[in-house]
């Protein structure tokens, strides 16, 4: 990678651009959009997710305003907003969607080797969710749900060594979050950490016989009988811990073996949580802990809606949204790859704060944001209080 490289070609270098046409071959369109190659439009939607342009007029405007600078970011193409949105309507969402499964392995290898915080924890774990990603009603009538909403649903395996995705899909809103189960990579040895949505008894039998572990938020209509019952620190907030087998004849049918039944009381929302898992030799306590932990994927799912541009659409179709959807996956898979790969410390929202204004500048990446760090800290804001012999 050149020294004279922009800060958007600096992260784009992550993806091999024959490895992306590899990816696009098998979605090729019977149609090519006039002037735009595939790559171009992969590049502009991303210029779009990691510079908050607000429409497709909005990011031809921004890239010809500039056109020197332009070919210094990557582009071969004119961009206008019309080839773009023939583009978004035409152009298969999948090749997207394979290009996102290309940088969700390459940052799943690097984020890999990162030694876990807590030696107590299990190795591997991952955390598996949907969120719904909202539309209007009224400008997209394709993605109704309920009878005054409309929207599409991102499901996610988030892995909590890294907070990194690796694996995702998107579908309709009302798909059912239990049918991901068929579709979600499985490793033997590792911790699937799921909420009540995923409480399907033959599909959680599925798990336990590829030698997944689970541990999943209980129903309260969950009918059992107790085998054993193991002593618990009830001031560290567990009730039980006991070995179940399930009562009722369709769900004994479905998960015949033995089950974990762990309660314990979270003091401050107040509320009971019953969990269940088919691993018997972890501490009671990490068990909960894994729960608790949860709670990343949510705040994955809370990050990307905020800093990628998933609330506005360059597009109405069903094909643009997902195209959209699956760009934003790729330029915060891209941000991250670049991140390990450069030994950057700064958090991923800093990066993104620096590239929304620098994507154009020829200046290396990790020196930017030292020079930034170095500015914040020699120059204090004026408005800022201080208290002297404190």
């Amino acid at each position: 990678m050149s020294d004279r490289s922009t800060v958007f070609a600096q992260i784009m270098h992550y993806l091999d651009p024959t490895e992306f046409a590899r990816c696009v071959a098998r979605f090729a369109p019977l149609r090519h959009p006039r002037g735009l190659s595939t790559y171009d439009h992969f590049l502009a939607l991303c210029f779009a997710q990691l510079t908050y342009r607000e429409s497709l007029r909005d990011i031809a405007a921004c890239l010809n305003a500039r056109p020197a600078r332009s070919y210094h970011l990557g582009f071969r193409s004119n961009i206008t907003r019309t080839n773009l949105a023939y583009a978004n309507r035409q152009r298969d969402w999948r090749a997207f969607a394979a290009v996102a499964q290309l940088l969700i392995r390459k940052a799943r290898r690097l984020y890999q080797t990162e030694v876990p915080h807590d030696p107590e924890m299990p190795a591997v774990v991952y955390a598996l969710d949907a969120s719904i990603i909202e539309l209007s009603l009224a400008a997209f009538p394709w993605a109704r749900w309920q009878s005054s909403a409309a929207g599409m649903k991102l499901h996610s395996l988030l892995s909590l060594r890294g907070q990194v995705p690796v694996w995702a899909v998107v579908t309709e809103a009302g798909f059912p979050e239990q049918k991901t189960l068929d579709q979600v990579p499985l490793e033997p040895g590792a911790f699937y950490i799921l909420d009540r949505g995923y409480l399907d008894f033959g599909r959680l039998a599925r798990l336990d016989r590829a030698e997944v572990y689970f541990v999943v938020r209980s129903k309260c209509h969950v009918r059992f009988r107790v085998r054993t019952s193991r002593p618990v620190d009830k001031r560290t907030g567990l009730r039980c811990d006991q070995t179940i087998r399930l009562n009722s004849s369709w769900s004994r049918d479905a998960f015949p073996g033995a089950l974990r039944r762990i309660r314990l009381r979270d003091e401050v929302a107040g509320r009971s949580l019953v969990l269940l898992t088919n691993h018997f030799a972890l501490p009671a306590h990490l068990i909960g802990e894994l729960y608790r932990r949860r709670w990343q994927v949510e705040l994955f799912f809370k990050w990307i809606k905020q800093h990628l541009r998933l609330r506005g659409f360059f597009g109405r179709s069903p094909n643009a949204v997902r195209t959209q959807i699956w760009s934003a996956i790729c330029a915060y898979l891209l941000v991250a790859i670049a991140r390990k790969r450069l030994g950057l410390s700064h958090s991923l929202h800093q990066i993104l704060q620096i590239v929304s204004v620098s994507a154009f500048e020829q200046t290396p990446l990790p020196e930017m944001l030292a020079e930034s760090d170095r500015k914040t800290l020699s120059n204090p804001s004026p408005n800022q209080l201080c208290f002297n012999g404190i």
